[in-house]
């Protein structure tokens, strides 16, 4: 596991890199004549390019005060270098088109769109959208999906499923977030709460307390988690301690029948696919939920679960990350039909990773009613 958090750092902080370096040719009109300045923004610049790896540090060595200053402002700051980012690569695609042209058709006005007005109007954009998206992260929305099967016992008129997912309690998603998140639960009244992964995104020894702000919801069919990456990355122990203290039944690659009405299984957080075999043990005249952290469909499973419940992509969290996300997890938002009439839902997931700013891609919670044909 350490050997994997070293390559992860070493390439995010070398892709870092190279955004800084684009959004600095985007931007760098403005400190034209001041070399002083642009002196002081690189030391400035040189911790916040470290800072994944400083925050993990800190954190690590029990410095949490430190490792929570370090994380607001840094993953603050990779919101708004991204964006800057996107704006000065969008810059940089009209200077090569207008330069191109002027090339090939030498009659072709000369048009430079590097410049203080470019850069100017870079900044404003960008601290625009970090302010909305500051607002965007904490207005949690309520998703609802109906979903109909010729599955539910005759004595049951219909089984209500609330889902969390991606909500990385940690150094930014604490206390106010988890009140939020639970409040709004509370007043949905779910028959049944699924968490599908990453809810964990910290060391869990200074996250007493936080776990009975989800402990006292108690839906009738119960508590379902399963892990996502991020519980990994934690520390697996502490992350399943803290589920289960919240009151959750961990699902790790097995089914469970839910009141005798619905069968619920959940799969470890894997890339690659194993068939799932649980799948196979359920009873099949029953609705089968499907927990799975990431929004892949395993074709070794067709036909064995009715609706699948995942997370993972955040949607991109940041516009327009999400064009870029699509790639690796086409069932990236939203409901998807499967082979086999199974269904796929992929949230957006309730919280940030990174970040702690969501630009058209909101948080949410999602609210499905199971109701018969």
């Amino acid at each position: 596991m350490k050997l994997q958090i070293t390559m992860f750092f070493a390439i995010a902080i070398s892709i870092y890199a190279l955004m800084h370096l684009l959004a600095w040719w985007g931007v760098s009109p403005l400190f034209s004549g001041h070399p002083l300045a642009a002196k002081v923004l690189l030391v400035l610049l040189v911790p916040l390019l470290f800072s994944m790896p400083l925050i993990h540090m800190f954190e690590g060595a029990g410095l949490v005060g430190i490792a929570r200053a370090f994380a607001w402002v840094g993953y603050t700051w990779m919101g708004f270098i991204f964006l800057v980012f996107v704006f000065s690569a969008l810059a940089g695609i009209l200077h090569l088109l207008f330069y191109t042209a002027a090339k090939i058709s030498p009659g072709f006005p000369g048009i430079s769109i590097q410049g203080v007005f470019t850069a100017k109007a870079i900044l404003f954009l960008v601290l625009a959208l970090c302010l909305y998206g500051f607002y965007e992260a904490g207005d949690i929305r309520v998703e609802r999906v109906k979903i109909v099967t010729g599955k539910l016992p005759a004595s049951v008129k219909s089984i209500t499923i609330a889902q969390i997912s991606d909500v990385h309690i940690g150094l930014i998603n604490r206390e106010a977030k988890l009140k939020k998140i639970a409040g709004m639960l509370r007043e949905l009244n779910p028959g049944l709460l699924a968490a599908t992964g990453d809810i964990v995104d910290g060391q869990t020894d200074y996250l007493d307390g936080i776990s009975s702000l989800l402990k006292d919801l108690d839906p009738p069919l119960g508590k379902f988690a399963i892990l996502g990456n991020h519980e990994h990355y934690a520390g697996l122990s502490g992350s399943i301690d803290f589920l289960q203290r919240a009151g959750f039944t961990m699902l790790r690659d097995e089914v469970v029948t839910a009141g005798g009405v619905i069968n619920v299984a959940g799969a470890e957080d894997r890339a690659a696919g194993d068939g799932a075999p649980y799948l196979k043990s359920t009873q099949n005249n029953l609705f089968t939920l499907f927990l799975k952290h990431r929004p892949l469909f395993d074709p070794l499973t067709e036909g064995n679960f009715d609706l699948q419940l995942s997370g993972h992509t955040h949607r991109g969290q940041i516009f327009p990350f999400n064009y870029i996300t699509a790639l690796n997890f086409p069932l990236q938002d939203g409901l998807y039909d499967l082979p086999g009439g199974s269904k796929l839902y992929t949230s957006r997931g309730t919280g940030t990773w990174g970040p702690p700013m969501r630009v058209f891609s909101p948080p949410e919670i999602t609210f499905f009613e199971i109701v018969p044909e």
